[in-house]
């Protein structure tokens, strides 16, 4: 169960409606995960989904590299509801199942392209130490270019703000849906 009562189409406000609207309408064609929170600020949930779209759909990363992003850092964020979105979503783009499992055991996968490889590893630095290495980031810089590796960075903290509001309100998984791995744990009385 959710943490605060998430809107439905039945239950929007007025200011709501047009950011839902404009959601249900866009790429993503529904509201789900943690744009259900951030529809208690409107205003917030508009820009949200505006960045969103952009770092997700327009920037100069392939479909396919993007998800290898997203899926580190759902995994390295312990968000089983980011996981379960984009294992899909890198399974479309054309992410093999090893590449998939490798990132969900929190391994390097093999046979990467050069890269790729070099897209995982900034992400996994760069959820792990939040920063990368100069070794990291010269790699990156001399494979992707500037705006890439700036996109990717920009990419890894969007999700790192989704994950964290994925977790912190308990947005639920689908129905049916088992989590890939354990929910994280929280202190005081919940955990």
């Amino acid at each position: 169960m959710p943490r605060i009562p998430l809107p439905t189409p039945e239950t929007l406000t007025p200011e709501q409606r047009p950011v839902y609207d404009k959601v249900v309408a866009g790429r993503r064609g529904r509201l789900r995960g943690p744009l259900r929170a951030a529809l208690y600020n409107p205003e917030l949930a508009d820009r949200w989904q505006a960045l969103g779209e952009l770092l997700r759909y327009n920037t100069t990363l392939s479909p396919r590299q993007s998800e290898l992003a997203i899926l580190v850092t759902g995994r390295a964020c312990q968000s089983p509801f980011e996981w379960d979105a984009h294992r899909t979503e890198a399974e479309n783009a054309g992410v093999e199942t090893p590449v998939i499992e490798a990132l969900l055991a929190r391994q390097v996968p093999e046979g990467l392209a050069e890269d790729e490889a070099a897209i995982v590893q900034f992400a996994i630095e760069l959820n792990r130490d939040n920063s990368v290495s100069d070794a990291t980031y010269a790699r990156a810089l001399a494979l992707l270019g500037a705006r890439t590796v700036v996109e990717l960075t920009a990419l890894v903290g969007y999700y790192t703000m989704v994950a964290m509001t994925l977790n912190t309100h308990e947005i639920p998984l689908p129905e049916g849906v088992e989590p890939a791995f354990p929910l994280p744990q929280h202190g005081g009385d919940r955990g």
